[in-house]
């Protein structure tokens, strides 16, 4: 059931399931909270699991200018109040990942535990990092003709052919708008700061088959922020959550909850 909740300036669209610790979903740059569907039964036997659409996303409403990832992350800081917790377990998906870095750096006090899932570190932007990122670009700009192609990059060709349907989601993207454009431009934005001011415990997971973002850059991020675990997920693509969402629970519940593993 959505719910919404006037943070700052922004109405927040958001789904609240399950009871225990606060635990705070932020979604990739295209996605919308619905990524999340089929992880979240997976976590509400063990906390309270907050799925939201952030500015320019989904039902959330805001202000019609380009937002930047500071303002991401003041949203987050803002949403989190709103629900009346003082702190939350975040975990972030691709740029959710890059949302919750910047929350981590700008606003500290309201993360618990942070996962960051197939994401790059800030302040290094995504073409610097990931060789391959014009290709990327242009498959994305080439749609809906690119859509098998571009499904690839974010599923293994393997888990395809037994999800189909999962080429359609490219294939019917919606076409560019006022919005979706803004949402480009707060993507490429960034922060000063590095991962390595991080001070909230922290675990880095990547996909062996990511072509999204590189296994490697992601793990990478784990020698750079103190204590950080890192786990590599066999056979995995981009969008874990979608992808093995009973896989990337059991590591959440691992790291966020140790005497729950087993439950």
């Amino acid at each position: 059931m959505t719910d919404f909740v006037q943070a700052g300036e922004i109405r927040v669209a958001f789904e609240r399931e399950g009871q225990g610790p606060a635990l705070v979903l932020m979604h990739g740059a295209e996605a919308t909270r619905g990524m999340f569907a089929a992880l979240v039964p997976h976590l509400s036997k063990h906390f309270t699991v907050i799925s939201y659409d952030q500015r320019d996303c989904g039902d959330t409403e805001g202000p019609e200018r380009v937002a930047t990832l500071a303002d991401l992350a003041g949203d987050a800081h803002q949403f989190i109040k709103a629900l009346g917790l003082k702190r939350a377990h975040v975990f972030g998906s691709s740029f959710g990942g890059r949302v919750a870095q910047a929350l981590a750096l700008l606003h500290p006090r309201s993360i618990d535990h942070l996962v960051l899932a197939s994401t790059w570190p800030l302040p290094r932007p995504y073409e610097e990092l990931c060789p391959e990122a014009r290709r990327l670009a242009e498959l994305r700009h080439g749609l809906p003709g690119t859509a098998d192609e571009l499904a690839t990059w974010f599923f293994p060709e393997a888990y395809l052919q037994q999800r189909p349907e999962l080429r359609r989601v490219f294939a019917n993207a919606r076409p560019e708008s006022a919005r979706s454009r803004r949402r480009t431009a707060t993507v490429a934005t960034a922060l000063d700061n590095g991962v390595a001011d991080i001070v909230a415990p922290t675990l880095v997971l990547a996909g062996e088959l990511d072509r999204v973002v590189p296994a490697a850059v992601t793990l990478a991020m784990a020698g750079r922020i103190h204590g950080a675990d890192a786990v590599l997920l066999p056979a995995i693509g981009h969008v874990a959550a979608m992808q093995a969402p009973e896989v990337l629970a059991h590591h959440l519940i691992r790291f966020l909850k140790p005497e729950g593993a087993k439950a």
